[in-house]
């Protein structure tokens, strides 16, 4: 599990690696925070092209993000997520709290 964090001006992206489940998801969600508090940004990009497990700790952390970037007016996008997660994400709701990308099968 691991996180990559990228500010480019007004947007954060973190890159997200290995599995997420409850026992990565506080770290995973610590870093994410640190960068949010500390660039403001008012886009949130969480890359998901890495995470090759995800259990209901994923929604929550998408979820909290969520609940934070809405206090101070920013955005969230989730860019590349695997089918599989892709699919969880949308029967969870996901897609409206943030917008979604992924779910492509062409071997991306």
């Amino acid at each position: 599990m691991s996180v990559e964090i990228n500010v480019t001006g007004e947007v954060v992206t973190a890159y997200l690696s290995g599995e997420l489940d409850h026992h990565s998801a506080k770290q995973m969600r610590e870093a994410i925070d640190t960068a949010v508090e500390l660039n403001m940004p008012s886009l949130l990009v969480l890359d998901f092209s890495g995470i090759s497990f995800m259990d209901s700790s994923g929604i929550g952390l998408v979820m909290g993000r969520y609940r934070n970037l809405q206090k101070a007016g920013a955005e969230l996008h989730i860019n590349g997520a695997p089918p599989n997660i892709y699919k969880v994400m949308k029967l969870a709701g996901i897609e409206k709290l943030a917008k979604l990308e992924g779910g492509k099968t062409d071997g991306k």
